[in-house]
């Protein structure tokens, strides 16, 4: 058959390979699998009540669910068939976000699963008119359950309904979480989504049945294509969350799968993990440790050892390597990394180890792949975000701005690119430019085109245009690099490049915790609280040497001349209710920082 709307994905693997094990949860300490048939009985039951609550196409229905789950994918499907419109939104979002969205897209009914959502949506339910009805997932006293709706009385509705919907029709209104002010809906098409789907299949390391993992929320566009991919390809998708990955019963090694996608934060903690383990060991085996440590420094993706060279990698990788990758479940084919920029250390380090990591890039403007590095050899390159996809035509636009040699802003062309946002006409006039009567979305990037293996093009990300600091004397910098490069030391949680019309560039730093703590046991520091250790002038000290080590990297006018350590950690959701630093995908909310750390930065400046 031929796939050419989203939902196809689901019946081409049942008509190519459909699986017994097509998609999991875990209900308790135990998995539960539903085969494809399983799940597209489930799509149609859902989709025919739809039918009979009334919607129509065009009208929208939201999901919210704290962990991935198959009914998420069923309630996804369901609506797409019947050209009904999903609308997916964080979970960790407030009641005002969601009176915002639901408003600004029109939903009519939301599907919710886990712990507050209901009480959330029904707070906003209130000042939602469209809002008709919210069912919930898990089966709560007094509200209703999703399975209420089944049926399979209308199913030759359902059938008209499905051989109408065409690849150029809405899909989806996804919410950007951005930085500042209110998200904006970008709107998807079967098509846009589907082309990313059918152009990067081959890059998902899997075969038929092979076990994968999805815990990035399915409500972001990297995970929600990804989904689709293993769908096509015939994944056995186990749907999890970020916190039952870990440990000996920890989905990493019940699962053991051969692939999976994340974001550069949980990798990092995976580093931080392992090389506190490797301070907590003494003896030849900390010097092993280590030395297993230092063979990664030279790595580069394609890169032969021969002799000497080789032998020693063959023993690090028996002794320590091997350890790594058991606690992975020691079946990992392929991890890409998306969202945030990866640090090239870390990269180097797992796929030195023998766990291939690979970057991309893109945005839910793109649904929302641009380039990625490749698994193949040759397709890989450090310090960049991988070559452009088939379908995507990159080009460096240096024609509004200040820019280095060689950059520009990122623009970008292919059938990837979104229709617009949703009731956003000067928005939409902003995001596009028009070259010799084409397209181009504007990605708000900046990077440049470097050449890379096998005669390629690469592309490196430099910084955020909008995120370009101007400093009192007229001097550009670009913060993200100098946050990434600081925060490969243990020290640094997170970190904000200060400098915006000021004389010289400073920084607000987070301390890693436990690294901290590990630091204070070893320098005869007494570990009282946070609050207290971030003044004591040993530490202060200490993270001085950390900006020292890292500054000369920079031009004089990029390095940070003061700090703060601050006694907090930026969360992308407060339980005080207090805005949060982080958006939901963990970047940085600059403006929201810069007014809680308003006194702090100003005194840096006194």
């Amino acid at each position: 058959m031929e796939v050419r709307r989203l939902f196809d994905c689901l019946y081409y693997q049942l008509e190519q390979y459909p699986l017994e094990k097509s998609f999991a949860y875990k209900e308790g300490d135990q998995w539960k699998y539903y085969s494809t048939q399983d799940m597209l009985d489930m799509v149609n039951q859902t989709s025919a009540g739809m039918l009979k609550l009334g919607l129509k196409p065009g009208d929208k229905v939201a999901i919210a669910a704290y962990k991935n789950r198959p009914e998420w994918t069923v309630v996804d499907l369901a609506s797409q068939q019947i050209g009904v419109v999903n609308v997916p939104v964080y979970p960790t979002i407030s009641p005002g976000e969601y009176e915002y969205i639901f408003n600004d897209s029109g939903v009519s009914y939301a599907f919710v699963g886990g712990q507050d959502l209901y009480d959330k949506v029904a707070n906003a339910q209130a000042n939602v008119p469209t809002l008709k009805g919210i069912y919930t997932f898990d089966q709560q006293q007094g509200r209703p359950f999703w399975k209420e709706i089944w049926t399979t009385e209308g199913m030759e509705e359902v059938e008209k309904r499905k051989a109408a919907v065409q690849p150029d029709d809405l899909a989806t209104i996804i919410y950007t979480s951005g930085t500042t002010g209110n998200p904006k809906g970008v709107m998807l098409s079967h098509n846009n989504i589907l082309s990313i789907v059918l152009s990067t299949k081959d890059v998902v390391e899997t075969e038929v049945g092979a076990p994968v993992l999805s815990f990035l929320p399915l409500c972001h566009v990297f995970e929600r294509a990804i989904s689709y991919s293993y769908m096509y390809k015939g994944s056995s998708v186990h749907y999890t969350g970020t916190d039952n990955l870990g440990g000996e019963t920890g989905d990493l090694q019940t699962v053991k799968p051969h692939f999976f996608t994340t974001v550069p934060r949980l990798l990092e903690k995976v580093y931080e993990a392992i090389y506190n383990k490797g301070l907590e060991l003494s003896g030849i085996k900390k010097k092993l440790f280590f030395w297993a440590l230092s063979l990664t420094e030279d790595f580069e993706y394609d890169k032969q050892y021969k002799g000497w060279e080789a032998f020693k990698r063959k023993i690090a990788d028996k002794l320590i390597f091997s350890k790594w990758r058991a606690a992975l479940g020691g079946n990992v084919r392929g991890i890409i990394s998306g969202a945030a920029p990866l640090q090239v250390k870390i990269a180097k380090v797992f796929s030195a180890a023998g766990i291939p990591i690979r970057e991309g890039y893109g945005l839910t403007e793109a649904s929302p792949t641009l380039t990625v590095n490749l698994f193949e050899p040759g397709g890989a390159m450090a310090g960049t975000v991988g070559p452009p996809i088939d379908i995507v035509e990159i080009k460096i636009d240096d024609s509004e701005g200040d820019y280095r040699e060689g950059e520009g802003e990122i623009l970008a062309k292919g059938p990837n690119i979104m229709m617009g946002y949703y009731n956003k006409p000067e928005a939409n006039a902003q995001v596009f430019k028009i070259i010799d009567g084409e397209r181009w979305l504007r990605t708000g990037d900046v990077g440049k085109l470097v050449d890379g293996p096998n005669g390629r093009k690469f592309l490196k990300i430099t910084d955020r245009k909008k995120e370009l600091l101007k400093t009192s004397g007229g001097k550009y910098v670009a913060p993200a690099p100098i946050e990434n490069k600081f925060k490969e030391s243990f020290l640094i949680e997170q970190m904000m490049v200060i400098g915006d019309n000021r004389k010289f560039v400073s920084a607000l730093i987070v301390p890693a915790q436990e690294a901290l703590k590990d630091w204070c046991k070893s320098n005869g520091v007494e570990w009282t609280s946070l609050s207290e250790v971030v003044k004591n002038p040993k530490v202060i000290a200490a993270y001085q040497e950390v900006v020292d080590q890292f500054n000369p990297l920079f031009s004089h006018i990029e390095q940070i001349k003061k700090f703060t350590l601050l006694d907090t950690t930026w969360e992308p959701t407060k339980a005080d209710g207090s805005k949060a630093e982080l958006t939901p995908t963990l970047k940085l909310k600059r403006r929201v920082i810069l007014e809680k750390y308003a006194d702090v930065i100003e005194a840096m400046y006194q």
